[in-house]
């Protein structure tokens, strides 16, 4: 043999073992994880397009996404008919918001395999965010393919929901649930459900649930301590509120309806306490919350301080007649002075002579009239 020929094979074959020795540590980089030295790796490698599926998907797990997807469409290039390749493609153009060319691949996957229920269910993902109706269709595609498709049924329901359509609710949640019991997507679904049929009974066990499975968000416990409440069970309600409000100690709405919920057991104590802190945090009109904090203060007795808070509530709005009629009914129990407390009606039916309370405020102006005549005889 020729020695120069000789010579040429000789270093072809060292190069060709050199390449796939690149190739191999590049791979056992790859695959623990190491991925910037991969990518290093890889493209030391002399063919870099029969690497640069392993380089989009180095590129994609430390999140440069443009490098991803130019090394994706090298691949596509090459093996225009790799339906696991235009996946990735399809998904990776989905999270970067590239949603029409995104659209465009999932599409072409369909074409390629029309029974795959993952290429319309990815489609109708992108239709949602193109805000097209065409969304549903998808995701009713998808779940024809494959009636126990999780993600398909909880999109669907979840619409269902959406429109209050609670028969088509049940309907998919059902199928969900019989294939995966424990899908706590659909479980919430499920809840939520029979909370807005006000079958609190039925929301509550489903609610229960999702406690049972960790999903302990302040959005279950405000829920389920709405039902108990519906139910009548109050101290349940109010355990329940406390965890909500425990995931969020300045939620105002939560704190008064915990306030609430202490006067229906008679505890005006606790129910003054919350009722406070809400008005504390909250800067906007709040005429209503210091009515009932007035109320409240009225069952015990408190009237200087109910007082106070009913001439805080017309101070927040003056044009609130209730609370005009409360003050005035408050003072009257409180002052001794049945003069005084003449007056105050009839001041009350002068100012007010259209006052829901007129009739109330002229009956008991005559009542103590009465006494007045009768504690002067």
């Amino acid at each position: 043999m020729n020695k120069g020929i000789l010579l040429v094979c000789i270093l072809i074959f060292f190069k060709t073992e050199a390449q796939t020795s690149v190739l191999n540590v590049a791979d056992s980089l790859f695959a623990n994880g190491n991925f910037s030295e991969a990518i290093k790796t890889y493209k030391s490698y002399e063919n870099v397009d029969a690497v640069s599926y392993k380089l989009a998907k180095s590129y994609v797990a430390i999140g440069n996404y443009d490098e991803a997807l130019h090394y994706y469409q090298v691949r596509i290039k090459v093996f225009p008919n790799d339906v696991l390749l235009k996946y990735d493609y399809g998904q990776l153009l989905a999270k970067t918001k590239n949603y029409q060319t995104a659209k465009s691949v999932f599409n072409q996957l369909i074409a390629m395999d029309s029974l795959h229920p993952n290429y319309p269910y990815e489609l109708g993902l992108v239709y949602e965010q193109l805000q097209d109706s065409l969304a549903l269709k998808s995701f009713k595609r998808s779940f024809k393919l494959d009636n126990g498709h999780q993600k398909s049924i909880f999109k669907l329901a979840k619409r269902q929901l959406q429109i209050r359509n609670y028969d088509s609710v049940d309907y998919y949640v059902d199928i969900g649930l019989k294939a995966y019991e424990n899908n706590v997507e659909l479980i919430s679904l499920k809840a939520q459900n029979s909370y807005w049929k006000k079958d609190f009974e039925n929301a509550s066990i489903w609610f229960e649930k999702l406690l049972v499975l960790g999903e302990n968000s302040q959005f279950v416990h405000e829920k389920l301590s709405s039902c108990y409440s519906e139910m009548s069970e109050v101290h349940k309600a109010i355990d329940q509120q406390k965890l909500a409000i425990a995931k969020d100690p300045n939620n105002v709405e939560n704190i008064y309806k915990l306030g609430l919920l202490y006067t229906r057991i008679s505890d005006y104590k606790q129910a003054e306490n919350y009722i406070k802190k809400a008005i504390e945090i909250v800067d906007v009109p709040l005429d209503i919350e210091y009515m009932k904090l007035g109320t409240i203060q009225n069952q015990q007795k408190k009237y200087a301080e109910a007082i106070q808070s009913f001439q805080r509530a017309l101070y927040e709005n003056p044009n609130n007649k209730y609370a005009a009629f409360y003050l005035v009914f408050t003072k009257d129990q409180y002052y001794k002075d049945v003069n005084t407390r003449i007056k105050l009606y009839e001041d009350f039916i002068l100012k007010y002579p259209k006052n829901l309370f007129l009739y109330k405020a002229k009956s008991r102006l005559q009542e103590l009239k009465q006494e007045k005549f009768m504690n002067t005889d």
